[in-house]
C-alpha cells in the first residue's frame, strides 16, 4: 500500500487549485526518468521537479560545452571549463527546486548494447536527444512491461521541435478537461421520448452531445433525482436526456438542478514504430494546414541522415547535405501510409540547415507542454497528446538573412546554438535591445530566463528594465524558478535579475520595484521613458494593468508582448504599431454581479454563500473598526461626544459607532460571548425571520410558489460544539474580534475545553419576530448602512452606558485594529472564518459545502498557475519576441491559445488593426497621432486652421484632458481664437507638449473625433 503523502498546502497551493489533491498525490509518488540535459531536457526536468514528483532521475554521458551556456540554464561557465558531465552539473541545482523531490543522476549513455531493464524502476520516461532506432527499442520494452511504462520521446532540432507520446494500449483518464463542474438550475422538463431540460431563464448549460449529467432537487419527475443520463445538445440553453414518457416518471413541477458528471475515459495509443508510416498529428497552425506532416517526414528524413552519417547531423547551412536530407524525405514518403503531397522541400531545408543548433524559446515552448504530458501519464488527469505533436519557428527567419548564409556559421561561444537558427545579425540585435518588462512573477522569471539564453541586452546598447512591486512569499516558488527558499519576503524584481545575471553575467538589467500605473507616470513611465524602449512586454496578472500598459504603448507607437496564464490555459498576444490591433480592441467578458438580495437572503450556490462570508469579514473587521477609529480620532473624547449627542447635534457615524462601542469586548471571554452570539444571528434567527415573513407555502401573484428554484428555503441551525464547523466559526469570529480590539489570547484560550466552558455560561436569546423588510428584488442594491433608525440620543446613552459598564473611557475608545485580509497566512484566521462561516450558510439553505482550499481560491481570487502552462508561454512571446526585430508581414506573427489539459495549442494570425475612413482617401487607426508643431506665439485661430489646410477638415472642439479649450457654441469661447496656445493651455517650464483631443466637423455637420493631437510648443 502506497505511503500517505502530505501535500504542502504553501508551496503546492496554486497548483492544487489545477490538478487537485488526487493527482498531486499519484505525483508524490511517482518516479520520473528524463534522459537528456541539453535546452529540452533541462526544461522538461525543471518543470517536473516544480510540481513534485517523488523522484527525478536525469541522465546523460555528455560534457559540458561552450555551446550549451546559450540553451541549459543550469549549466554554467565554471562548468564547461572543468568539463563536467550536464547532469551531474545539473542535479543540484534542479533539487535546490523542490526539496520534496529527490533527485538522482546518471552519468551513462544508451546504445543499442544497454541493458535497459533499469528503466523498469520508472513510472514514466521521457527521451531527448536519442537516435531513432534506440527511441523504438526503448518503446517496445515500456510497452511490454505491466503495467507499462508511460513513453515520451521529444526533441529540439534548429527551429523545429517533436513530441511523441504512448501511454500503453488501456491508458485511463480520470477528467479529461479539468474544468469545474457547473450547477445549473432547471425550468421545465418534459415528458417525452427524448425528455427535453430547458434551464432557469435562459442560463447556458455549457454541456456537450455525450456529456453526462445527474439530477437533483427534482419536484415532479422525481425519478430522475440521483439518475445518470448521457444529453444531445438542442440549444445552449435546452438539450434532450432518456425517454421520460413512462409512469415512473411523472409530470415536473419546480425546481431542480442539473450537473455534469465526470466519467473515466479510456485511450489507447500505439507504439512508435506504428505510428512512424501512419501519424497522428496535432494541428496547431491552421494556416500552415500541410507543416506537421512535412515536419514529420522532414525529421524522419533527419534521422535517417543521422544514422548513416555515423552519429553526425547536417553541416550548418550547408546545401549539399540540405539536399541529401531532402532527398531522403522522398524516399521516405513513398512508404507512408498517407503520403505527404507536395512535400516542403524549403520546409525540410531549414531543418537541415539549423539542425545543429537549438533555439531556446522552442525549448522553453515544447518543455512546458511535454512536462505536462509526463504529469499526465503519472495522474491520469487530462487528456494526453494524441500522438504527435511537431512545432516550427521558422518564420524567425525571413529572406534577407537566409542570402547570407556566412552569418549562421558556429564562432565558439555560448550565442552558436542561437547563431545557427537565427544568424549573426539578429543576435546582434538582441544584444542591443532596449527593453521594458513589467511583472516579474511567474511568467516573468520564465522571460528573463529567455532573455539570458538568448543574450538580450548583453552588449553596451542594450538594457534591460523589469518592475515588480511585489516581495516573494512561500506559494511562489512552485512556478517561479528563479526564486529560492532564502529569497522570501525579498523584492522580485531584484531577486530575479541577479538570479537571471548568473545564467548569462552580461546581461544588462536593472530592477525596479515601482507599479506601472497612472501615479508612476510623470516621475518613472513618462513618454520619454517608452520612446527609449525597442519592446515593451507584459508579465502582468490582473486585467486593469495590462490595459494601462497597452495604452501607454498605443499612445507611444511601441510593439508590446501580451501574455497570461489561468491553470492549463494560457494565451499570447502580439501587438505590432499600426500593424495588429491591441490588447484593449477586445474587451473580456464583465463577471455578472451577484444580486445584493441573493447574497443577503436567498443564495443557491455555495460561490454566494463565500461572498457573503467574505462581505461579513469586511464589514466586521475592517470598514467597522476603520469607521471606529475615524469617529474618535475627528470628535474627541467620549465626555464631549455624548454631551454633543444628548443636545441632538448630528455626529457622522455616532449611531454605527455606538452600537460598536456596545458590542465591543475588553478581555477574551467576551469576545468568544460575542462569537456565539454572532452564530445565532446569523445561522438561527435570520432564518427564523425570513420563514416567519415567507412560510413554506407562500405563493406568489401567480399561484407560484414562492420557495421554488432558485430560491431555497432556510433551515435555522441549531448551535453544538460538537459540530466542528459550528466550533470552528466560534474560534476564528472570536480570534478575529480580540485582534480587532488588541486583546491578548493564548493557545489555551482557544482550546476546546475553554471554549466550552465559556459558552455553558452565555445565555443566548430567543428569536423574536420583527417587521424589518426583506428585499426580493434582484435589481434593488445595497443601501449604505446608517445605523438604523435610532436617533443620536439613543447612541448617546449606548456609550455611556458601555463607559459605566467598563468603568473607564479609555478602554472604551481604545484604537482598533484594521484588518487587511490575507489569504496566505494561515494563523491570522481570516479564511478559518470565512470558511466556517460560508459552509454554516451552506448547511442553512441546504447547499453542498465547499472545502477550505476552494473557499480560499474563491475568497482571495486566486488565479490558478501551474509551472507547465508558464514555461510554454513564456516560450511562444520569446518566438515572437524574435520576429519583432523585423518589419514583417501580419501573417508572420502569431497569437496563441493554448489549453495544456486537451491539449489543444492553436496558432493564429493577429487581429489586423481596425481602419476608419476620415473622408476619401484619409485613414486612420488607433495607433496615429497628429503632431502640431507651434511656437511661442502660435494662436488657437492658427491650430485651428492646420487642420483645414492640412487635412481638409474643420475642428469642432478642442479639449485638454477634463479642460474644454475651445467648444464654438460655448460663451466666450470665440474671444479665445486670437489667444496663444501658450496662454490657453499654461504649461510649466519643463513641459515641451501637450495631447489634445480635437473634434472634426464630418458630412451632415456631425462631429467626428479624429486621432490624439500631440502640440509641440517648440520654445
Amino acid at each position: 500500500m502506497a505511503e500517505e503523502v502530505e501535500i504542502d498546502d504553501s508551496l503546492y497551493s496554486r497548483q492544487r487549485y489545477v490538478l487537485g489533491d488526487s493527482a498531486m498525490k499519484r505525483m508524490a509518488n511517482s518516479s520520473v526518468l528524463v534522459y537528456g540535459m541539453g535546452g529540452l531536457g533541462i526544461e522538461i526536468a525543471k518543470n517536473i521537479v516544480l510540481a513534485g514528483v517523488k523522484s527525478l532521475t536525469i541522465q546523460d554521458d555528455r560534457t559540458a560545452t561552450v555551446a550549451d551556456l546559450g540553451v541549459q540554464f543550469f549549466v554554467t561557465e565554471e562548468d564547461v571549463a572543468q568539463g563536467r558531465n550536464r547532469a551531474a552539473a545539473s542535479e543540484g541545482r534542479l533539487a535546490e527546486l523542490n526539496p520534496y523531490v529527490s533527485m538522482n543522476s546518471l552519468t551513462t549513455g544508451v546504445d543499442s548494447g544497454t541493458d535497459l531493464s533499469y528503466l523498469t524502476q520508472y513510472q514514466c520516461v521521457i527521451l531527448t536527444e536519442v537516435p531513432l532506432q534506440l527511441q523504438l527499442k526503448i518503446n517496445q520494452l515500456c510497452r511490454t512491461q505491466s503495467p507499462p511504462i508511460q513513453f515520451i520521446s521529444a526533441d529540439v532540432y534548429g527551429l523545429v521541435s517533436s513530441v511523441f507520446c504512448d501511454f500503453g494500449d488501456e491508458f485511463e483518464v480520470t477528467d479529461v478537461n479539468g474544468e469545474e463542474l457547473r450547477d445549473t438550475f432547471i425550468e421545465n422538463v418534459t415528458k417525452g421520448n427524448p425528455g427535453v431540460v430547458t434551464c432557469l431563464k435562459d442560463k447556458f448549460h455549457g454541456l456537450e452531445t455525450g456529456d453526462i449529467v445527474t439530477f437533483r432537487e427534482l419536484n415532479g419527475m422525481t425519478a430522475l433525482n440521483g439518475m445518470t443520463c448521457k444529453v444531445k445538445v438542442l440549444s445552449p440553453s435546452t438539450f434532450g436526456i432518456c425517454d421520460t414518457s413512462g409512469e415512473t416518471f411523472t409530470p415536473y413541477e419546480h425546481g431542480g438542478i442539473v450537473t455534469q458528471v465526470k466519467a473515466p475515459q479510456k485511450f489507447s495509443f500505439k507504439s512508435m514504430e506504428s505510428q512512424l508510416k501512419d501519424p497522428a498529428l496535432l494541428m496547431p497552425d491552421l494556416s500552415k494546414f500541410s507543416a506537421p506532416s512535412n515536419l514529420h517526414l522532414a525529421v524522419l528524413a533527419l534521422h535517417q541522415y543521422h544514422q548513416e552519417q555515423s552519429g553526425h547531423l547536417p553541416n550548418v547551412w550547408c546545401q549539399k547535405d540540405a539536399a541529401r536530407v531532402v532527398s531522403l524525405a522522398h524516399d521516405i514518403n513513398k512508404n507512408l501510409t498517407n503520403k505527404v503531397e507536395p512535400v516542403d522541400e524549403d520546409l525540410v531545408r531549414m531543418l537541415s540547415f539549423t539542425a545543429r543548433g537549438c533555439f531556446a524559446p522552442l525549448c522553453a515552448a515544447i518543455g512546458g507542454f511535454v512536462a505536462q504530458e509526463g504529469l499526465k501519464a503519472l495522474t491520469g488527469k487530462f487528456t494526453p497528446l494524441n500522438q504527435w505533436l511537431y512545432l516550427d519557428a521558422v518564420d524567425v527567419v525571413n529572406k534577407t538573412d537566409a542570402i547570407n548564409p556566412a552569418q549562421f556559421q558556429p564562432r565558439g561561444d555560448r550565442y552558436d546554438a542561437l547563431r545557427i537558427c537565427i544568424g549573426e545579425s539578429k543576435c546582434c540585435q538582441l544584444a542591443n535591445m532596449r527593453l521594458f518588462m513589467v511583472g516579474c512573477g511567474a511568467i516573468g522569471c520564465e522571460m528573463l530566463k529567455n532573455y539570458a539564453l538568448m543574450g538580450i541586452a548583453s552588449q553596451d546598447k542594450g538594457q534591460i528594465t523589469i518592475t515588480d512591486n511585489d516581495l516573494i512569499e512561500k506559494s511562489n516558488l512552485n512556478r517561479q524558478f528563479l526564486f529560492r527558499p532564502h529569497h522570501i519576503r525579498k523584492p522580485k524584481s531584484t531577486t530575479a535579475a541577479q538570479s537571471a545575471k548568473e545564467i548569462n553575467p552580461a546581461l544588462r538589467i536593472e530592477a525596479q520595484q515601482n507599479k506601472v500605473c497612472p501615479q508612476t507616470e510623470a516621475e518613472h513611465y513618462n513618454d520619454d521613458f517608452f520612446r527609449n524602449q525597442d519592446l515593451v512586454v507584459n508579465a502582468l496578472d490582473n486585467v486593469e494593468a495590462r490595459r494601462y500598459v497597452d495604452s501607454r504603448c498605443v499612445t507611444n507607437q511601441k510593439a508590446l508582448l501580451e501574455s497570461g496564464t489561468m491553470g492549463t490555459k494560457g494565451h499570447v498576444q502580439v501587438i505590432i504599431p499600426h500593424l495588429t490591433e491591441s490588447y484593449g480592441s477586445q474587451r473580456d467578458p464583465v463577471d455578472e454581479d451577484i444580486p445584493y438580495c441573493t447574497l443577503k437572503s436567498f443564495p443557491a450556490q455555495i460561490e454566494h454563500c463565500i461572498q457573503w462570508a467574505r462581505d461579513k469579514f469586511e464589514s466586521s473587521f475592517a470598514q467597522k473598526p476603520a469607521l471606529f477609529n475615524k469617529f474618535w480620532t475627528t470628535q474627541g473624547q467620549p465626555l464631549k461626544v455624548i454631551h454633543n449627542l444628548k443636545r441632538g447635534s448630528p455626529l457622522e457615524g455616532a449611531i454605527q459607532v455606538s452600537k460598536i462601542v456596545r458590542s465591543k469586548p475588553v478581555e477574551w471571554c467576551e469576545c468568544v460571548v460575542l462569537a456565539r452570539l454572532k452564530f445565532e444571528k446569523y445561522f438561527n434567527h435570520r432564518a427564523r425571520h425570513l420563514l416567519h415573513h415567507f412560510p413554506l407555502d407562500t405563493k406568489l401573484k401567480d399561484g407560484s410558489l414562492f420557495w421554488q428554484s432558485p430560491k431555497r428555503p432556510p433551515v435555522p441551525q441549531e448551535f453544538s460544539i460538537d459540530n466542528y464547523t459550528h466550533l470552528s466559526f466560534i474560534i476564528s469570529t472570536a480570534n478575529l474580534y480580540a485582534d480587532a480590539c488588541r486583546i491578548p489570547h493564548s493557545a489555551q484560550d482557544v482550546s476546546p475545553s475553554t471554549i466550552s466552558e465559556i459558552l455553558q455560561s452565555i445565555k443566548v436569546p430567543e428569536y423574536k419576530a420583527s417587521s424589518k423588510t426583506i428585499v426580493t428584488d434582484e435589481n434593488a442594491r445595497k443601501e449604505a448602512d446608517t445605523g438604523g433608525d435610532d436617533d443620536f440620543v439613543d447612541a448617546a446613552n449606548r456609550m455611556e452606558s458601555s463607559i459605566q459598564k467598563v468603568g473607564t473611557h479609555e478602554k472604551v475608545i481604545k484604537e482598533m485594529m484594521v484588518a487587511e485580509f490575507e489569504k496566505d497566512d494561515d494563523n491570522n484566521s481570516h479564511i478559518d472564518f470565512i470558511t466556517a462561516a460560508a459552509n454554516l450558510r451552506a448547511a442553512m439553505y441546504s447547499i453542498d459545502s465547499a472545502d477550505r482550499l476552494k473557499v480560499k481560491r474563491i475568497a482571495g481570487r486566486i488565479v490558478p498557475a501551474i509551472a507547465t502552462t508558464t514555461a510554454a508561454v513564456a516560450g511562444l512571446v520569446s518566438i515572437e519576441l524574435i520576429k519583432t526585430l523585423d518589419q514583417l508581414p501580419i501573417e508572420s506573427y502569431k497569437n496563441c491559445f493554448l489549453n495544456l489539459a486537451l491539449p489543444v495549442m492553436v496558432l493564429s494570425e493577429p487581429g489586423p488593426v481596425e481602419k476608419v475612413v476620415l473622408k476619401e482617401g484619409l485613414t486612420v487607426t488607433m495607433w496615429d497621432r497628429w503632431d502640431v508643431q507651434g511656437n511661442k506665439d502660435y494662436t488657437l485661430q492658427e491650430f485651428l486652421q492646420y487642420f483645414q489646410i492640412t487635412y481638409g477638415f474643420e475642428a469642432t472642439m478642442v479639449g485638454h484632458g477634463v479642460k474644454m479649450v475651445y467648444v464654438p457654441f460655448m460663451p466666450g469661447h470665440s474671444k479665445r481664437l486670437p489667444q496663444t496656445m501658450m496662454k490657453l493651455l499654461k504649461p510649466s517650464s519643463r513641459i515641451l507638449y501637450v495631447d489634445l483631443v480635437v473634434s472634426l466637423q464630418g458630412e451632415g455637420e456631425e462631429d467626428i473625433p479624429g486621432p490624439p493631437v500631440r502640440y509641440f510648443f517648440n520654445l
